[in-house]
């Protein structure tokens, strides 16, 4: 009986050892992006409280001319590199989209059990492919062929950032979209051909509607990825501190300034505290794109109870 009562006690005392590591881990990996945010506000704000620079300015304006002291007395407009990345991203979004679509309905819709097995996997290949292979083909094949198809005076532009994103960015809304469609009941799809729907009426009007939820949380996941990638967008965008006035010509991102100049600015000087600052506003936009994601979710959630 003793030692019967030993071997309980000790898968007791193993349980609560295990739940409290994993109670630890799961409180400290919460935290982590708590803490970054923390230190970016700390170090992001500096712009504002120890420069006097205002958010207005800093959203609105382009004047980028910075201080690289600790005196300050610059320029910190930082409109043009958030206007580049925005352009990018929704250049790259509107190319990747309908190839995502187009690639999940196949998959779940159209293609045999054996090619979705060859396909799906291809596709997710992507996501393992590393940034600067990105930006090398883009650099040595895109840029040539572009500027020999359009009338481009450098072949760096935004249009070649924008492509190089839409192929980043497809295996992760391919993939989300993939899911969603598969997820809906195959009852719905019966339901809508025992009514004399086509497939692609029941494509259209059941499945699509029914996995919009999951469509829209691969697309902003896309969109987050393609805000903060910098090494394959700055190898191809051309990086000249200028507003997105064309899709032919070289702009600049948030993340390409800050990938190009933090190496080289006077750490506490005022140029060191305008690029923590563009750090804490795409931060800011990733934490947003979040937040739609669980909105949506919930949405679709507080819908489907309803119905």
């Amino acid at each position: 009986m003793n030692a019967i009562e030993t071997v309980v006690q000790r898968a007791h005392r193993n349980e609560k050892a295990a739940k409290t590591f994993i109670t630890i881990c799961g409180i400290g990996m919460a935290l982590v992006p708590l803490l970054i945010g923390a230190f970016l506000f700390i170090k992001g704000t500096d712009t504002f409280f120890t420069f006097g620079h205002s958010v207005t300015e800093f959203l609105f304006s382009g004047q980028w001319k910075p201080s690289d002291t600790a005196e300050g007395g610059g320029q910190v407009g930082a409109a043009m590199f958030l206007a580049g990345s925005l352009v990018t991203c929704l250049l790259s979004l509107i190319i990747s989209l309908p190839f995502s679509l187009a690639s999940s309905i196949y998959m779940t819709e159209i293609a045999t059990p054996q090619r979705r097995r060859l396909i799906q996997p291809a596709i997710e290949l992507f996501t393992g492919i590393p940034s600067v292979v990105y930006g090398f083909v883009g650099m040595t094949v895109l840029i040539p062929a572009l500027r020999h198809i359009f009338p481009m005076p450098f072949g760096f532009s935004v249009l070649a950032a924008g492509i190089v994103l839409a192929i980043m960015i497809f295996p992760t809304i391919t993939t989300m979209a993939a899911d969603a469609m598969a997820a809906v009941p195959k009852s719905w799809r019966e339901a809508s051909y025992g009514l004399g729907a086509t497939r692609w009426e029941t494509i259209a009007h059941v499945v699509l509607p029914a996995a919009k939820s999951g469509i829209f949380t691969g697309i902003i996941l896309g969109l987050a990825r393609a805000l903060g990638e910098a090494l394959a967008v700055a190898m191809v965008i051309g990086q000249m501190k200028v507003f997105p006035t064309s899709l032919f010509l070289p702009a600049s991102t948030l993340t390409t300034a800050i990938s190009a100049d933090m190496g080289g600015a006077m750490e506490g000087g005022e140029y060191n505290a305008a690029l923590w600052t563009m750090a804490l506003v795409l931060f800011l936009l990733s934490f947003l794109f979040i937040f739609v994601i669980h909105q949506i979710n919930a949405a679709s959630e507080l819908k489907g109870g309803r119905n």
